[in-house]
């Protein structure tokens, strides 16, 4: 496996970035890998070398770049710890025009360093980042073909780029792998958005994951489900090896 991590350019400064992909061969298609609140760890780099080993480049930024933080570090259990309401200020402090301008540094990187293949590419994002991974999909449809959302929070808003409307507008396929428990995305949630996507014949596909809470991919996390886990590897996995390559 090569790792790296790298600095890269961004409107705003630069976004200090975990790069993997298999040693051997390529280049390999490209995959945004968008962090959740709790920010980069080793946990997220472990899941970004389990794309890279089935053939991916994965880039995963830290996004909290702007504000000065790396790594948030272990957060206590408590909601109304100082720590958990640091990490709330920071994602709260993200919107969908900051990353994508992150997004398009990160391609231009990519491109210019020659890293993976130029086209397609793929994103996915956890917790706050679905609405990452799915409005990448509209901002550059040009070059993802396949977009996937993790128990994806704010998807439905009343804003003009809610990631519900982006989705009308990207070309690729589309994935939303939802937790039946989940308040930060509710099933009547979810069922507004299938009925969306599938009222405006989006190529999408929203799954239910039965027994699953939020966060049920963080193997660190309490609420790990492992078998919705390794259910969700699998489809990702075979989204971007139709949609990839």
């Amino acid at each position: 496996m090569i790792e790296r991590q790298i600095d890269v350019p961004t409107r705003d400064g630069a976004t200090t970035t975990f790069l993997c992909a298999p040693e051997r061969g390529g280049p390999y298609p490209l995959i945004l890998f968008y962090m959740d609140a709790p920010g980069i760890r080793e946990e997220l780099r472990d899941m970004s070398r389990r794309l890279a080993t089935v053939g991916y480049c994965v880039m995963l930024p830290n996004l909290y770049y702007r504000a000065g933080v790396m790594e948030l570090g272990r957060l206590p259990a408590d909601p109304d710890a100082p720590e958990r309401k640091h990490m709330m200020d920071l994602m709260y402090g993200l919107n969908i025009p900051l990353v994508m301008s992150d997004t398009d540094a990160l391609l231009a990187y990519a491109d210019a360093e020659g890293v993976a293949k130029s086209d397609p590419i793929g994103t996915v994002g956890y917790c706050m980042s679905g609405q990452y991974a799915i409005s990448a999909a509209a901002h550059r449809a040009d070059r993802v073909a396949a977009a996937a959302s993790l128990y994806g929070t704010f998807l439905m808003t009343d804003k003009p780029d809610s990631p519900h409307l982006a989705a009308r507008k990207a070309k690729a396929e589309l994935y939303f792998g939802c937790a039946e428990t989940d308040r930060w995305a509710p099933l009547d949630m979810v069922r507004a958005l299938k009925d969306d996507l599938r009222t405006n014949d989006v190529k999408a596909e929203v799954e239910i994951y039965p027994g699953a809470d939020h966060g049920f991919a963080f193997p660190q996390r309490p609420v790990y489900h492992k078998a919705s886990a390794e259910r969700h590897w699998e489809r990702l996995i075979a989204l971007y090896r139709r949609r990839l390559g």
